[in-house]
């Protein structure tokens, strides 16, 4: 007979547990194991009071002593398809070997795994996608071959990015025997900025020669545009793969001088798990952040809007670089002095350096760069330069006599590191 406890009695455990046992005793074999709980303290008359009987459930036999009819296990609750998805899973795991190993072409990898080339799939790594581009048209400019950088929001949630630069190369390149420009959109770890003789660039932010090819692996759409020894050279991508052949124009004959590259793409629906829609501000700041640290550098950024008059669009440059960087930061702040700057290049490392020191701040903003890309964790180039700063300071202060109580002063530092060996950080 089954019961519904209103309130449970100190010897609800033995009841059930006696119930149980008699359930499988279908032998004589087992009965003596029944018997072996008729030791068991007796209920009192007055613990069954504390027992209304509502429903009757029919005693079955159970596989288990510890399984009780009724009772709703986590299990029930996971659809058909996910238990045997389960089952083929522990199958395939106690049958580990060569079978299980999986290799990943092209780029696989960066589809099946795109947090880890670009943080996440959410806003954060959708807007990473503008800053490899961006990066690459910045290399351009540090390498001494480009001035201006165009970027576009347009109303299709696509961007675009052109740079007057040399262009990606379009020849066939000896090891792949495809065009450079395929090469470096569909082959990860192909780019010219490993450094030595035949890297193409001595200054560059990327150093692994994945960013333009992970762009290209997680776009629905990328189209490039190239503009290189008086001729346009176009071609068209999806998920990866190039659906076009790589086609070829003369350019007028006004137009021969052109150089430059142009990237369009947009972001593949499946990937992020965010709504594809990138923030004017956020871009915004990091252009106006790579303007400062690039002084001979023109960056214009706008966005498209069905409405011309919300339509955004600035174009940054600022001539004075981190001097003029550390003036913006201290705006609202009240300096001591006019902003201390300069520049020298030591064994192929060019150092810039700007910093002031204000009364009213409460603690030190320092931010560092390595080939304009910030060292958000520090480094030992910003280690380095505290150390300098504070025995240069003591050691004045001691010279000239002026040092005789301890003193804070608060100072927004800006430090610069380009290296003349894209593999060098310091």
């Amino acid at each position: 007979m089954g019961l519904l406890v209103q309130k449970p009695p100190r010897y609800l455990p033995l009841l059930l547990l006696r119930k149980i046992m008699a359930s499988r005793c279908l032998s004589s074999s087992c009965s003596s194991s029944f018997h072996s709980f008729s030791s068991l303290p007796s209920i009192s008359s007055s613990s069954s009071l504390l027992f209304t009987p509502r429903v009757t459930f029919p005693l079955r036999r159970f596989p288990s002593l510890f399984l009780v009819q009724n009772a709703v296990s986590p299990r029930a609750f996971m659809s058909s398809s996910t238990a045997t998805e389960s089952v083929q899973e522990r199958t395939s795991s106690k049958a580990y070997g060569s079978d299980q190993i999986q290799v990943l072409k092209g780029l696989e990898p960066v589809r099946k795994r795109p947090g880890m080339y670009i943080g996440s799939t959410g806003p954060r790594g959708l807007h990473h996608l503008v800053y490899e581009i961006l990066d690459n048209a910045v290399d351009e400019a540090q390498a001494g071959y480009a001035s201006r950088i165009e970027i576009v929001l347009h109303l299709d949630n696509s961007v675009s990015i052109t740079d007057n630069g040399r262009g990606i190369p379009t020849d066939l390149h000896p090891v792949t025997q495809k065009s450079a420009l395929e090469t470096v959109l569909t082959v990860l770890h192909a780019g010219g900025k490993f450094g030595g003789s035949n890297s193409g660039y001595s200054v560059s932010g990327g150093l692994h020669g994945v960013g333009l090819s992970v762009v290209n692996a997680l776009s629905e759409e990328l189209e490039v545009t190239v503009w290189r020894n008086g001729k346009e050279f176009q071609q068209k991508y999806s998920h990866g793969n190039p659906v076009t052949a790589l086609t070829c124009y003369a350019l007028p004959e006004e137009s021969k001088d052109r150089q430059g590259t142009c990237i369009k793409f947009w972001p593949d629906k499946e990937v992020f798990t965010t709504e594809i829609q990138f923030d004017y501000s956020v871009i915004g700041g990091r252009v106006r952040e790579l303007a400062f640290l690039n002084p001979k550098l023109t960056i214009t950024l706008r966005k498209e809007d069905d409405d011309p008059e919300k339509s955004q669009y600035d174009e940054y440059y600022y001539g004075g670089g981190l001097v003029e960087y550390v003036n913006w930061l201290n705006n609202d702040k009240q300096p001591l002095h006019d902003v201390v700057g300069f520049s020298r290049k030591v064994d192929g490392i060019m150092i810039d350096m700007a910093l002031q020191w204000c009364s009213d701040a409460y603690s030190d903003t320092i931010l560092g760069y390595a080939n304009s890309i910030r060292t958000i964790d520090g480094g030992t180039h910003i280690d380095g330069f505290k150390i300098s700063l504070t025995r240069t300071i003591n050691n004045l202060g001691k010279k000239s006599k002026i040092i005789k109580v301890a003193f804070i002063l608060e100072y927004h530092m800006l430090v610069l590191f380009t290296s003349s060996n894209a593999s060098i950080y310091l």
